[in-house]
């Protein structure tokens, strides 16, 4: 008896899970997602909500996005390797939030370099003390400063890598949902892939600036993508028609805020009113709506007539 329920215990150890292959679908050639849930991060999901995945090229592979928790990371090295003999070259991260960069240390070997927007270490480091405190209580994940790896790439405006006859475009975006948002265009397969710039299904969280996130969604909306990558919700293939949704959310806010501003409201009736119409158009509205508000708030509170 005591042998099976060693046996039992074993099989359900993390590190022996982390070992299987993460479940990941080829959603254009070579190119590979994980799929998140639409879930606040939790002490049950261990903070896996995001979609992370990876890209292949004739010799290496580039990663987008490592997961939400070390064993997450591991479990994608696994699926890399369970598809392909080319090594890792890159990992690329695409904003600071830990559903997105918590697997980092998976990949960090000396060779692997880590690429992200040249605001991505500083967001790390001011931001990484609070991460490692939170981690245990609210993810239930043992997190060090070793799993918050940082860039040895940071992108500027845009960098050119290559993997082997697949040439991806990194672009840095000026502050949007984040100071930090880095995006990923493959070539090959006009593949965009925007990781938390674009939210379907997930209510969209503003952690950077309303009236930039905007901006670069308006300039997204003019270039035409055979494919886009949310960092939340389904695989895109009818964009920009796709990110009606996640506009139209951020400019009812945009619009209800400002006209509260000029009738001389406070914040307490704003987050109270705006952008109720919204609620039934949205996961986890109940969960974000609020904090949304508030940081718009406080940025149009601000804005010149």
């Amino acid at each position: 008896m005591k042998f099976f329920v060693l046996f039992a215990i074993l099989l359900l150890s993390p590190v022996l899970l982390a070992q299987q292959p993460l479940t990941v679908e080829q959603v254009a050639p070579g190119i590979y997602l994980h799929f998140g849930v639409h879930e606040v991060p939790d002490r049950h999901n261990h903070g896996a909500i995001a979609n992370i995945g990876f890209i292949v090229g004739d010799d290496c592979v580039a990663v987008v996005d490592t997961g939400g928790n070390p064993q997450q990371g591991l479990a994608l090295k696994s699926a890399i390797r369970a598809t392909t003999d080319k090594p890792v070259c890159y990992v690329i991260n695409t904003h600071v939030h830990p559903d997105h960069i918590y697997g980092n240390a998976a990949f960090k070997d000396g060779k692997v370099h880590f690429i992200g927007h040249h605001k991505l270490a500083r967001a790390m480091a001011v931001r990484g003390e609070y991460y490692i405190d939170k981690a245990a209580d609210q993810l239930d994940v043992a997190l060090t400063a070793d799993n918050l790896v940082p860039p040895d790439m940071p992108v500027k405006k845009h960098m050119v890598i290559n993997l082997g006859n697949r040439e991806l475009v990194l672009t840095a975006h000026p502050t949007a949902h984040t100071d930090n948002d880095l995006t990923v265009y493959d070539k090959n397969t006009d593949t965009m892939w925007l990781s938390d710039l674009l939210f379907i299904g997930h209510l969209p969280v503003i952690d950077g600036s309303l009236k930039g996130w905007l901006a670069e969604l308006e300039r997204l909306e003019k270039h035409q993508y055979a494919h886009v990558i949310p960092g939340h919700g389904p695989f895109v293939t009818d964009w920009p028609a796709a990110m009606q949704p996640h506009k139209r959310y951020l400019t009812t806010l945009l619009t209800e805020i400002r006209e509260m501003i000029r009738q001389g409201k406070f914040l307490e009736e704003a987050v109270a009113t705006v952008g109720r119409s919204e609620s039934r158009n949205w996961q986890l509205f109940d969960q974000f709506h609020r904090k949304n508000v508030t940081t718009a708030f406080a940025e149009l509170e601000w804005e010149e007539d």
